[in-house]
């Protein structure tokens, strides 16, 4: 009986911990993308794709009676403001159950010794780069392929087609980085010359340095292209305009539809990997479904990046799920382990105890003189 009181008495008077991020009637998560800027298209679109689907959750009564609340702030794809918003969402008066939806390397990076320290679950960053998937982990579940698996793609591709050179562009910090070094090792392993490499200022579209070096002074057969769209689209445009026909590949975080509009007429034939599945297809159950989920939340807009937001949403509503009612970080991390080989629709998630690469899934797309994106 005394047990019963005392119990009765903390949980009155506010002693009984609660997990942070977590009340009676709402989940906390964070998020910083950029939602400003040069790479802002990317970052809308992830939140895009993301609230629809607890949009959607909520409106059917949430998870265990709590609503999802995505807290976006935005750090213009600059990893300083990044850190500064990952220490605002984890010790902020609106401290966050857990991290979501990070766009970026550079951004994620930064943000990475504050995640460790805390211990708290960081799903679903918007990059293939190595650094969040080794060394392993515990706290980091990467949704999407990696660089390496992308560059992997591609240097096949051209190995098929007879190609024996290329060269890169790529941006001039961590995401950069990280794309060269996957098509360095891609590259040796499909017998390409890596001819010549250019690099560009990240939020810049400043390429004149980058054209001359690699359309005019060592053409390669092909370009790969590790920025974002505006400079990818700059370099292009710009190559173009001096006769160069490509073939330009760029890897998925361009981030396609932007592409496609910043390109306008020179964008037909440049290549763009996609690690999800199309949000376009008539066909696959998770693009129906998608479809369905922005229309009931009154979005028109269909694209790569609010895909796999939505898809990200899906993987961590089910992490919530099965993390029951008494929420814990632990809890999460270990129902996202337990996912297995866990199948959305067409597109499988694969996590356990000691993977965290959720996904290997590439495919090739080719933008068209209509500006359609063509598998």
């Amino acid at each position: 009986m005394k047990q019963w009181w005392w119990a009765g008495f903390l949980a009155v008077s506010g002693l009984v911990h609660a997990e942070v991020g977590v009340s009676d009637t709402e989940i906390l998560i964070g998020q910083s993308a950029a939602l400003s800027g040069a790479a802002a298209e990317l970052g809308k679109g992830v939140s895009r794709g993301a609230n629809a689907y607890f949009e959607q959750v909520n409106k059917r009564g949430g998870i265990n009676g709590r609503k999802i609340r995505l807290i976006s702030l935005d750090d213009g794809y600059e990893p300083e403001r990044a850190a500064a918003n990952t220490k605002k969402l984890l010790e902020g008066p609106q401290a966050v159950f857990a991290l979501f939806g990070y766009v970026g390397t550079p951004t994620s990076n930064a943000s990475l010794p504050q995640i460790n320290r805390s211990g708290v679950p960081f799903v679903a960053p918007y990059t293939g780069a190595e650094s969040l998937r080794a060394p392993f982990n515990r706290n980091v579940f990467n949704m999407r392929a990696s660089y390496g698996d992308e560059a992997e793609e591609i240097a096949e591709s051209m190995a098929k087609m007879g190609m024996s050179s290329i060269n890169v562009l790529y941006q001039d910090d961590a995401y950069g980085a990280a794309g060269l070094k996957a098509m360095q090792d891609a590259a040796a392993k499909y017998k390409l010359t890596i001819n010549a490499t250019a690099t560009v200022k990240r939020n810049s579209v400043d390429v004149t340095r980058a054209v001359d070096e690699l359309i005019n002074k060592k053409p390669a057969n092909a370009i790969f292209i590790v920025s974002a769209y505006k400079s990818s689209a700059a370099f292009i445009s710009a190559a173009r305009s001096r006769n160069s026909i490509g073939p330009f590949y760029n890897v998925s975080f361009v981030g396609t539809e932007a592409l496609v509009s910043e390109l306008k007429q020179d964008g037909s034939g440049v290549i763009v990997t996609q690690v999800v599945p199309s949000p376009y297809s008539a066909v696959k159950p998770v693009a129906i479904d998608y479809q369905k989920t922005m229309k009931a939340a009154g979005i028109d807009a269909i694209d790569y990046p609010s895909m796999e937001g939505y898809l990200a949403a899906r993987v961590l509503v089910e992490g919530l799920k099965r993390a029951g009612r008494d929420l814990s970080r632990d809890k999460l991390i270990g129902s996202l382990e337990s996912l297995g080989n866990y199948d959305l629709g067409g597109f499988r998630v694969n996590f356990s105890s000691r993977n965290r690469s959720g996904s290997s899934f590439v495919d090739l797309t080719i933008l068209d003189g209509s500006g359609k994106i063509r598998s």
